[in-house]
């Protein structure tokens, strides 16, 4: 018999305040997850938009110059550098790929019908990125040809995708991956632009958002071998730390009515939380994993790599998250032949804040405050709907 089963009913009336703090333990705690005798695991990291503005084109065109290396004057290498120890690290790495891409030498385009270099694909893989979602409101910013290209050129380095299709018969294929032993599916939904909207024969090259649709296509993913489902989101409104309405009534839907193990989102180009909704995680947006708008707020800046362990129990699937804040360094606008202040930002660079923090070797007060603030801004907003309590999200150390 345990303390709470031996406490007399007829003095709950006479229960003290200090009593009430005693006893309060006797409140039931959900039980761990049985394990699985040789259940297997492995870990999945997913990050926000790859958005390749006009200036991280010139910063790559400057890159090349210092490293002799890239693709027709082009080197995105030391942009993203800074996130491959976290990226490499996890068993599949799911990036964001929101624009087409045109050819390595031109002619690209920014805002806001984006046609950007392919090189950037090569650092993607090079970061440590398996598959990419290519579902997005910049999806048909150049029509079908371009969404053709993109998937073309993506083959050629070795980038799974999902979202986009060259055929109807490839839109009904299912991008499954075997991550340790489990197939894997990842599916990719988004809003469509008004801007450049699909024509109406060729509505079967993109995802739209829609539960019906994607309770088929887990259908389809699940028909075809995979035992975990991952969906990916391109939804919400631009700029705003909170998911909107729409967004949170079709996230109870999904976790409620479906079997899909996590969902991932992005299109904001800031952070929002991440939440364990009726037993499914849901990370709303991860911000931006790499961008330069032209008018840069901080948050635009700021980003997460969402980390999620998948381990194998008796009853399923057991998913525990972490998560690493990113931020993209901008330079100070300065004219032509200007000095920059001593110790300030001389290169775009996407940085992992953590990795700053505890090595911050000769950096100035300045740029460790500007890690330190998103490093706890980041926290704020991703644990804004509760997931720091009983859910676990915690901040990943690669120490582990």
């Amino acid at each position: 018999m345990t303390f709470c089963d031996s406490l007399p009913i007829g003095r709950a009336l006479a229960v003290t305040a200090a009593l009430a703090v005693l006893t309060a333990g006797c409140a039931s705690t959900p039980s761990e997850p049985q394990s699985k005798p040789g259940g297997r695991s492995f870990t999945v990291a997913a990050a926000g938009d790859v958005l390749i503005h006009p200036e991280l084109v010139e910063q790559a065109a400057r890159d090349a110059k210092e490293t002799g290396e890239g693709e027709a004057g082009l080197d995105f290498g030391p942009l993203m550098a800074g996130v491959k120890p976290v990226i490499s690290k996890a068993d599949l790495a799911i990036c964001h790929l929101e624009t087409p891409v045109g050819s390595p030498r031109g002619p690209w385009e920014g805002y806001p019908e984006f046609l950007v270099p392919p090189q950037i694909l090569t650092t993607l893989k090079d970061v440590g990125y398996d598959t990419c979602s290519t579902a997005s409101n910049h999806t048909n910013d150049h029509g079908l040809k371009a969404i053709r290209s993109t998937l073309d050129a993506m083959d050629r380095v070795g980038l799974g995708h999902t979202g986009s299709a060259r055929t109807p018969e490839e839109s009904q294929k299912i991008n499954i991956r075997d991550v340790k032993g489990v197939k894997v599916a990842h599916l990719a939904f988004s809003w469509e632009s008004f801007l450049n909207p699909t024509s109406q024969k060729e509505r079967w090259s993109f995802n739209r958002i829609g539960t019906d649709e994607i309770k088929k296509a887990e259908k389809r993913a699940r028909a075809q071998g995979a035992e975990v489902v991952i969906l990916s989101l391109h939804w919400g409104l631009e700029h705003y730390n909170e998911p909107s309405v729409p967004q949170l009534q079709l996230a109870e839907r999904l976790t409620k009515e479906t079997g899909i193990d996590l969902v991932i989102g992005h299109h904001a180009h800031v952070v929002q939380p991440i939440q364990k909704l009726n037993g499914t995680w849901v990370a709303y947006s991860l911000g931006n994993q790499v961008a330069r708008h032209s008018s840069p707020t901080g948050l635009t800046e700021e980003g997460a790599i969402g980390w999620f362990e998948f381990r194998e129990t008796a009853s399923g699937w057991d998913v525990s998250a972490r998560y690493r804040t990113t931020l993209v360094d901008v330079p100070p606008e300065a004219e032509p032949g200007e000095e920059l202040p001593e110790g300030a930002v001389e290169d775009h660079r996407l940085v992992d804040v953590r990795q700053m923090l505890d090595d911050p070797g000769d950096l100035t007060s300045d740029r460790l405050s500007r890690y330190r603030l998103a490093a706890e801004r980041t926290r704020g907003f991703l644990f804004n709907r509760g997931a720091p309590g009983g859910d676990g999200l915690a901040e990943l150390s690669l120490k582990d």
